[in-house]
């Protein structure tokens, strides 16, 4: 019982941290009463509770944020009905006015980031000196806070370039501490590839998380060939970051992790975990506070189209959420009718009028249509941050590249895909400018709705080129990053805007 009352109290000021920023800075918690401090990183279950809290905030992240930083900028989504503030991000119509009107939408800043990054200082601070019997479960939980630091920062640092940089917790008010300006990302990326280093030499085995909900050796080792992609790609890391990349991807892929044949099956509420996850966010029934973002990608009864033909209306009932949010037009038109992505992906509800004429209502998404419980639809999806398709197609990425052939790795993702189809669409290896095309839309085909178009697409530097609203629009390479929210500039006098906004 003792231990029981530690856990819920830790959670509880782990989660309501949030409510307790200080009005002096966005980065400043008070301390988290006497728990966090002296009184309570004394023994192992403390810092397991400690553990807990921090990926409990990563999931209030992952039922929104992390899509839209990471996706909904990219078009792969388009309007449907409705409106509201997530318009302004997928039409790119982001302006200081309908910044200041959307203030409240904790995605327009980077506070709620923080207090994870918090949560991991904590840990790197206080585990250390706690005395565990088996010293590997002490350094699983320090390689577990390492990486979630690194993870948070790799996200804040593509987000919005420049970040203020914490490695040591807020548990009292300090002008120097507190309000500091920004650090370049080369000190970003730096800090975040130690800290991924850190974690991968004190994680005492290779295997994965038994949920694969926590941060793991092969994990951490997708991150690190993430990263490196991203720098030797984005920041000039040419073929030494490419290297780096490659030799993490291929040991990552050394655990237990397959591709699933039946793609539906991945994202399965009923099948959560599965062998070809390497690290997810979990929503379950009883965990949530509310539906995820996916919610304003479906349909409630008031939108159902006119004479809905019977089979249709069978896969998508019970209807609930709201269609503010579809599959893009220009994506939905990629994908072939013999890929199972497809139907896994979406369906294409029809309006037919009196006279029987059909047009097109919209393509409702089904990979991420939540589960039904008790009559309802709940959108519980989880947040896939890896899983082994993204090794796949990250090497094939890295090996074109170096200049390396990458048809074996495309070629097990079209495998799955195409199945008895599969030869009419082997890979053939080609010039690097059109494999990197072909791996480009293989990765929307295969990721889309998983939060990862708008990185491919700056990877691939492609913004400007395949983003219908943004086409043409070179010049404003300022749209890259994302404004900073006013109130955080209000609080933080030695931040500046980013250029161009």
């Amino acid at each position: 019982m003792k231990n029981l009352f530690k856990i819920v109290m830790s959670c509880m000021t782990i989660i309501t941290g949030i409510s307790l920023v200080g009005c002096h800075n966005d980065l400043y918690l008070e301390p988290v009463s006497q728990i966090s401090g002296s009184s309570f990183w004394k023994t192992p279950d403390d810092a397991q509770s400690g553990l807990n809290g921090m990926y409990v905030r990563l999931k209030h992240q992952a039922t929104d944020n992390l899509f839209i930083w990471g996706e909904a900028r990219s078009q792969s989504i388009d309007f449907a009905q409705g409106g509201g503030w997530i318009l302004h991000i997928v039409h790119n119509t982001l302006t200081s006015s309908t910044m200041q009107t959307n203030e409240s939408q904790s995605f327009m800043d980077w506070r709620r980031m923080y207090t994870i990054i918090h949560d991991a200082n904590l840990i790197l601070k206080y585990v250390p000196d706690i005395q565990f019997v088996v010293e590997g479960d002490k350094n699983n939980i320090l390689a577990q806070a390492y990486a979630m630091r690194a993870y948070v920062y790799y996200v804040l640092t593509r987000t919005w370039g420049d970040l203020p940089l914490a490695t040591e917790p807020f548990e009292a008010y300090s002008v120097e501490i507190v309000q500091r300006g920004r650090s370049s990302q080369q000190e970003v990326f730096t800090l975040i590839k130690n800290d991924i280093d850190e974690a991968l030499k004190l994680f005492p085995d290779n295997q994965l998380a038994s949920k694969r909900n926590y941060w793991s050796k092969p994990a951490v080792n997708a991150l690190k060939a993430d990263v490196n992609l991203w720098t030797a790609k984005t920041r000039g890391g040419g073929n030494t970051d490419l290297n780096t990349a490659l030799e993490a991807l291929n040991e990552a892929e050394k655990c237990d992790v397959v591709l699933l044949d039946d793609f539906a099956s991945v994202f399965d509420y009923e099948n959560k975990s599965n062998r070809e996850v390497l690290m997810t966010v979990t929503m379950k029934d009883g965990e949530m506070a509310g539906n995820s973002i996916y919610s304003q990608m479906y349909l409630s009864e008031q939108y159902m189209p006119f004479g809905l033909d019977e089979e249709t209306r069978a896969i998508i009932l019970p209807v609930g959420g709201y269609p503010y949010l579809q599959i893009g037009n220009h994506v939905a038109e990629l994908f072939s009718v013999d890929d199972q992505r497809k139907r896994a992906t979406y369906i294409e509800l029809y309006d037919t009028d009196e006279s029987g004429n059909k047009e097109l209502f919209l393509n409702l998404p089904l990979k991420m249509n939540g589960t039904v419980i008790g009559g309802v639809r709940r959108f519980y999806d989880d947040f896939v941050i890896y899983r082994y398709a993204d090794i796949l197609l990250m090497r094939a990425e890295v090996k074109n590249a170096l200049g390396q052939d990458p048809s074996s790795d495309i070629n097990k993702i079209r495998e799955r895909a195409y199945k008895d189809n599969f030869s009419a669409h082997a890979f053939v290896n080609g010039t690097k400018e059109d494999n990197d095309a072909i791996i480009l839309q293989e990765r929307l085909l295969e990721f889309v709705l998983e939060g990862k178009y708008w990185w491919d697409l700056i990877r691939f530097d492609k913004v400007f080129e395949l983003i219908p609203n943004l086409i043409g629009r070179d010049q404003d390479r300022y749209l890259l990053l994302w404004p900073i929210s006013l109130q955080t500039l209000s609080l933080e006098p030695n931040v500046q805007q980013n250029q161009g906004w």
